[in-house]
């Protein structure tokens, strides 16, 4: 009975998951349309929170956000399921295209349905920045943070230190205000489950010790142990997203000659192919597991998706379910309530800086046809969201259907 009153949020969790292309910035916009303004599961102050706290933490933002969404609402059991919903369809896809990359290769399948999605993102994430703004930048301190936020941001965007440096001095400028913590607001404390913190660090020493075990004892199915090592690493120590993620696998997967287990076509393929789905870009690490154990017959490759699937994901479930409660008990101090101000602020600069990075990589200046489009695509989008109630996935439906046209 308690999971019958949670259906129509979890209906609402898959139908964005089929729809939230982009990456975290242009997963936000999709949120904010889907949990903000049509369901009011939270408030946007509560969603730019879980965001600027997901941003300090390592692994897959946008996974860590949605699943606060779903614990906010119900609890852990509640935030398991969201998780579960939201990873599965894109695991579950590129996995699959771990077994037809050599299609997709050799017979040169087009993708290029997929070709207006990125400008469709970049719409999303326009849309997001602008709502953020209005709501958040009040005050010349705050356009300021975010202005020069939003600069650092663009020029060391793929810097993996960058999000949590800039959270956390944008939290430290606010605090010089005179803004205290308001009489009226009584936050209740969190219970802290110390089982999630205890867990995160058992599995990342066994994981650990069983790799280098099986690399020096050279056991018959060593890639096994290897890959879920490599994997959890990546999902407890990468900060930054999919563009930090990348060249981390890449040196391992490709250019290691005792790990060289893809070519690097393969491995570009796969990045290509995250892209172009919907759900988190961590995904792609289904793909490369389904690679990595290749070879050895199909449960083998089958449980190769699998590791990758879950070991890389599994690290931001229980970071994210451990420090939040933490997080959110500071939150009765004065010094940890100005800070929110700030790292607010710099949140919006982020995404402003999202998207002239993004755009920066777009055809739109070339006065072409397909930049035309593009143009059309990245407005159509945003005015769409701004100024109707057209559901996201329609949006997604009609640049795709664009791409086959054109």
């Amino acid at each position: 009975m308690i999971l019958k009153r949670h259906i129509p949020f979890l209906k609402a969790v898959f139908y964005y998951t089929i729809s939230a292309f982009g990456g975290p910035q242009g997963h936000l916009g999709m949120m904010i349309r889907t949990f903000v303004e049509k369901r009011k599961d939270v408030t946007q102050d509560e969603l730019m929170e879980y965001v600027a706290f997901c941003q300090m933490l390592p692994g897959a933002s946008s996974t860590q956000t949605v699943t606060l969404i779903g614990y906010k609402r119900g609890g852990i059991p509640l935030a398991i399921l969201t998780l579960l919903i939201w990873l599965t369809p894109a695991c579950i896809l590129m996995g699959a295209f771990s077994f037809a990359v050599l299609y997709v290769n050799e017979f040169h399948v087009s993708l290029d349905i997929f070709k207006f999605i990125q400008p469709m993102a970049i719409g999303f994430i326009a849309f997001a920045a602008l709502k953020m703004y209005r709501t958040l930048v009040n005050n010349t301190v705050t356009f300021l943070i975010m202005l020069i936020g939003g600069i650092a941001t663009f020029l060391f965007f793929k810097t993996p230190w960058i999000f949590p440096v800039l959270i956390v001095l944008g939290g430290i400028v606010t605090n010089f205000s005179k803004k205290r913590f308001p009489e009226h607001v009584k936050i209740t404390p969190k219970h802290i489950r110390w089982t999630n913190i205890w867990l995160f660090l058992l599995i990342f020493v066994i994981v650990g010790y069983f790799s280098e075990l099986a690399r020096k004892q050279n056991w018959q199915n060593k890639r096994v142990f290897n890959l879920t090592e490599n994997t959890y690493r990546y999902g407890s120590l990468v900060f930054g997203g999919g563009d930090v993620l990348m060249p981390m696998m890449y040196e391992q997967f490709v250019v290691r000659k005792k790990t060289q287990y893809m070519s690097p076509q393969e491995y570009l393929t796969g990045w290509g192919l995250v892209r172009a789905i919907p759900g988190p870009v961590f995904s792609v690490s289904s793909y490369m597991g389904g690679l990595v154990l290749r070879g050895n017959g199909i449960p083998l490759h089958l449980l190769g998706c699998l590791i990758g699937s879950v070991f890389i994901f599994l690290p931001s479930a229980l970071l994210v379910l451990f420090f939040y409660p933490v997080w959110y008990n500071l939150k009765r101090y004065a010094v940890i309530y100005r800070s929110l101000e700030g790292i607010n602020a710099v949140v919006v600069g982020i995404m402003v800086a999202a998207f002239f990075f993004l755009m920066k990589d777009t055809n739109v200046w070339d006065f072409t046809t397909i930049s035309l489009l593009n143009v059309i695509s990245v407005a159509g989008t945003f005015c769409l969201l701004t100024f109707t109630r057209i559901p996201a996935p329609l949006i997604v439906l009609g640049c795709l259907i664009l791409g086959i046209l054109f």
